[in-house]
């Protein structure tokens, strides 16, 4: 969103006449011709404590670019004003948080107190006569105000159209199954519309129905609708201006939807449905759990191949610590749900090797048939590069030369600068995969040095240029709130403060989705095979799979030049869920369908939001709870205001009939189910609020995506080693200590945790205890084992000596942790495990998640597994599994061992010792380029490069590498002084 007219009116009247429609000038002239208004006249209430009310979003608010701003950027390397202002800031913590003082904390966050102090006021208008948006001059983030309900609604809509406009169509053509229709055929983009298809297919017919049932909830959900039409039609009217304005985000114009000189092409207006298809995309990357049912009985039964019924049954129970009694939990108590029945019933196991996975892409043709693919342009330098000292350089900041440069561009219509921005796609294949992120710190007020509680809390959303999430006030009757929500569905702040409490969340994970064994059938009557497409339905009757079609095709354009192609998805639903694959049970041909409770209830969780931003509504810790049990989908929600800190997991979690097995897939036809399910409406018997986790005033509150509650039955490999420790012990000694928390204290500690290595802090002692069982008279182990010695001890960080240093303090040993992992893992287990059941269980719990990822296309098992450059890391891993294993060889006590025996060595300490040893020696030889292979963004054996994060461009403006933090993406810090 340019705010200022470029200094050269030759090339403001040339952009007008011709060139993208998003001249600098057109948009400083449209926004003097909006009716001024004084920034908000009076102070609204606010209880932030001194120093109490922070948060952070980085790169920064503005995610849109237009035409000329892009070939700047690409060309020259400017960027957008307020692109990445936050950027920084945010990545100045890593470096500087040792001492970290309450008055330092403003170098590093935003002040999150309402409204804008009069000296920062930046630019005040009114897109319509009830509503005045206020955005301030450092950050420019928006403050809406509305004199009416409807015109903060319209506000909020029209503030995150000249925000996010082009991200938001991004997300709604995900949410349609239409990305490489919209963006181009780059295999990125195929992926992720898989992903959605395969997982969340929708009718639009389905989607509206799903927005007409909320309306007609009750009061609250006619509110609902009405706030999400007023939004739209901010949206819309923004979309308006910017295309009769002519200065629209330019990758319409990359994309070939807009035409730079005459300015032919269309901006589709957003729908309702719309924002059905972004709930759905966003709840179910971050708010989904559950599923994986088949892999589980594909594990399941290589155990008992390899054991026996019993043991093998009793050992995979083990392995799959479903409710391990060591795991770090976030509030005490028990609160059963979802474990394995002690009589199941209705369990249904897949015939080995039966399985085929349902390939929902159909009609290839074109380069979806031959997997052409257009070629990753190298990053550009200019593009890639950190401003200098002093700030945000903007196409307006260009030397005259470079911007003659610029405008001989634009009315050559050369747009080469910007070829293949897009040949990767428009976000990464995989993001729809359920990723645990978010980590939430809430000491108590009895902990405190002013007596008032203290949050450090905020979701890791992973890292996009523009981000994912804005920022946002919203001012109006019935809601008054500041913080964060996902573009496309911003017309509540989904994460934030209140005006005088504040609450975040993380994804929680809990089994919200099962799967199904549905019996296959023929129409006609004859003997049905896996390739039959009709299945047996709860009434009896042979009835056809219904099939959920999009048609999607691509050719070559400036942002992607994948040749042209296309297909067809085609998503098979019954009424047990969308078909994930076919197989047999004892010879009969099923399909295994995949149901979650929030199916074709996306929108639902509206009613939460809702009264989450409603100061009326919000009144004590009690209250919160009590809203958020309207939230279906699955998040530990966490909240704290002058005198409460409280925890609360939401979601709609289905009452299963006695003696079902959700850990396994399940009979459709036996007793075993959902209670109360009603298939027409996917509606279900849900157990009760007050059975999720929930707590008020605990000592403290610490959650990274770990178990909530003792009883809440977690995924694969959920056990005595979790990040969460890696606050749970920090904050818990702190306390034990009589420290007295500060927002910089718990600040400080949370980005401590936020550079350790897991597997240095928490399982390198265990290993380190073995080997110290004998001396180690190899010199190069022994210097081996004295560095890896000397780096836990000094706490286990993956960080720079001092900002932009280039190398890790005990480079060498974080090297040698790396490439020895997986090696130990492997050499550890699969010996007693075999190698068939060693890969199956690498397939229901990955060994490792290292901040490096998967650089050089890892596999399971590999050194290079996860994903490269995101920040959140070490949720995933076998570190349980070794650390529990250690222990039973060291005889030390284990509740919850894997059996009765140890793996390592085969129990003997010595031979677990030299397996140790002999892939440490391993590890020692490998050279940091076959560990730190390189990619298009780091050279071979760079090591800090590998770790760090880099925002994924959903457009056409790059940011420069942050250092590695394993953080929340947005951060809010928050005590308050006092309350209503």
């Amino acid at each position: 969103m340019p705010l200022f007219p470029p200094t050269s009116p030759s090339l403001a009247r040339r952009l007008r006449a011709g060139a993208s429609g998003v001249a600098l000038a057109v948009v400083a002239a449209t926004v003097a011709a909006l009716p001024a208004a004084p920034a908000l006249a009076e102070p609204l209430p606010d209880y932030c404590a001194p120093e109490g009310c922070h948060d952070i979003l980085p790169p920064g608010q503005n995610g849109s670019a237009t035409l000329v701003e892009i070939l700047g950027h690409q060309a020259f390397g400017t960027r957008p004003r307020f692109s990445s202002s936050q950027l920084d800031m945010y990545d100045d913590l890593v470096h500087y948080y040792d001492g970290l003082t309450e008055e330092k904390l403003d170098d590093f966050f935003l002040d999150a107190t309402f409204g804008v102090p009069s000296g920062d006021v930046g630019r005040t208008y009114k897109p319509r006569s009830d509503v005045t948006i206020t955005r301030d001059r450092h950050h420019g983030i928006p403050h809406i105000e509305g004199t009416t309900r409807e015109g903060t609604m319209f506000g909020a809509g029209y503030a995150a159209a000249e925000d996010r406009l082009f991200l938001m169509d991004v997300l709604r053509r995900v949410g349609r199954g239409e990305l490489t229709s919209f963006a181009g055929g780059a295999e990125g983009n195929r992926g992720l519309e898989q992903d959605l298809w395969r997982n969340a297919a929708y009718t639009e017919e389905d989607k509206q129905a799903q927005v007409d049932r909320v309306a007609a909830s009750g009061e609250r959900g006619a509110q609902a609708l009405a706030d999400v039409g007023d939004y739209i039609a901010g949206v819309n009217t923004y979309i308006q201006q910017a295309d009769r304005g002519r200065y629209f985000p330019g990758e319409y114009v990359l994309t070939g939807h807009k035409n730079a000189i005459t300015n032919a092409g269309r901006i589709e207006p957003f729908t309702v449905t719309d924002v059905v298809g972004i709930a759905s995309m966003v709840g179910g990357i971050f708010g989904g759990g559950g599923g994986g049912e088949v892999q589980s009985a594909i594990v399941l039964a290589n155990f008992q191949d390899r054991y026996g019924a019993d043991e093998g049954l009793a050992l995979w129970q083990d392995w799959r610590m479903e409710n391990d009694p060591e795991a770090v939990v976030s509030v005490p108590g028990e609160f059963p749900y979802s474990g394995t029945p002690e009589n199941p019933v209705g369990e249904v196991s897949p015939d080995p090797g039966s399985v085929e996975y349902y390939d929902i892409v159909h009609d290839r043709h074109g380069s979806a048939a031959s997997a052409q693919a257009a070629q990753a342009p190298e990053p550009l330098a200019a593009a890639t590069s950190a401003p200098p000292e002093g700030g945000e350089v903007t196409v307006e900041d260009l030397p005259e030369e470079q911007r003659a440069e610029l405008e001989a561009m634009v009315e050559e219509g050369d747009l080469s600068a910007a070829e293949g921005v897009f040949n990767e796609g428009v976000l990464p294949e995989g993001l729809l995969e359920p990723h645990g992120m978010s980590n939430a710190l809430l000491v108590s007020g009895a902990h405190t040095e002013s007596g008032n509680p203290v949050a450090v809390m905020g979701p890791q959303t992973a890292y996009f240029s523009p981000q994912l999430l804005l920022l946002q006030e919203l001012q109006g009757p019935g809601i008054s709130a500041r913080g964060a929500s996902f573009a496309g569905v911003s017309f509540y702040v989904q994460m934030g403060r209140g005006i005088d409490y504040a609450w975040s969340a993380t994804s929680a994970g809990q089994d919200l989705t099962d799967t199904f064994a549905v019996h296959l059938c023929e129409t006609d009557g004859s003997e049905p095979t896996k390739a039959s497409r009709a299945y047996i339905d709860s009434s009896g009757d042979c009835t056809p799979f219904e099939a959920l079609s999009v048609t999607n095709s691509w050719k070559p354009t400036v942002a992607d030049g994948t040749p042209a192609g296309g297909y067809t998805l085609t998503s098979l639903r019954s009424e047990f869920g969308l078909v994930q694959s076919f197989a047999t049970v004892d010879g009969t041909p099923v399909a295994f369908t995949s149901l979650r409770s929030t199916y074709m209830h996306e929108v639902d969780s509206i009613i939460g939001f809702q009264r989450f931003n409603d100061p009326d509504e919000i009144t004590s810790a009690e209250a919160f709870i009590d809203a958020a049990g309207d939230i279906g989908y699955a998040f530990n929600w966490h909240y704290v205001d002058d005198e409460d800190i409280a925890f609360i997991n939401s979601g709609a979690n289905p009452e299963r009939n006695q003696g079902t097995n959700p850990n396994l897939p399940i009979d459709a036809y036996s007793d075993a189910g959902w209670s109360g399910w009603d298939p027409g409406t996917n509606t279900a018997t849900y157990i009760p609020k007050s059975d999720h986790p929930q707590a008020v005033n605990p000592d403290y509150i610490v959650n990274w995506n770990n178990k909530p509650a003792h009883g809440y039955t977690s995924g694969w490999s959920t056990g005595s080693v979790h990040r969460g420790d890696l606050l749970d012990t920090r904050v818990s000694s702190l306390i034990s200590g009589g420290h007295r928390f500060t927002t910089a204290s718990l600040t400080q500690v949370m980005m401590e945790a936020g550079t350790a290595d897991l597997r240095a802090q928490e399982v390198l002692p265990l290993l380190l205890e073995v080997i110290d069982s004998e001396e180690v008279t190899d010199p190069a182990l022994a210097s081996a084992v004295q560095g890896l010695r000397q780096w836990n001890e000094a706490g286990s960080q993956r960080r720079e000596p001092f900002r932009d240093a280039g190398y890790y303090s005990y480079a060498d040993s974080i090297r040698i942790l790396d490439a020895w992992w997986p090696r130990l893992v492997r050499a550890q287990f699969e010996p007693e495990l075999g190698e068939g059941l060693y890969t199956e269980l690498t397939r229901a719990a990955q060994i490792d998640e290292s901040p490096s990822g998967n650089i050089g296309g890892g596999t399971p098992g590999s050194v290079n597994q996860g994903q490269p450059h995101r920040g959140s890391a070490f949720q995933y891993g076998w570190w349980s599994y070794v650390d529990k294993d250690l222990r039973t060889v060291l005889g030390h006590d284990v509740e919850g061992p894997l059996g009765d025996g140890a793996y390592c060595g085969g129990g003997d300490l010595s031979e677990c010792r030299t397996v140790l040893l002999d892939t440490l020696a391993e590890a020692v030889a490998t050279p940091a380029g076959e560990v730190y292979p390189g990619d298009a963004h780091c050279a071979v054996g760079a090591q800090v490069c590998a770790d760090t994060v880099i925002h994924q461009a959903v457009g056409g403006i790059n940011m420069w590498p942050i250092a590695w933090q394993n953080r929340p993406t947005y951060q809010l810090v928050y005590q308050f002084s006092g309350g209503r």
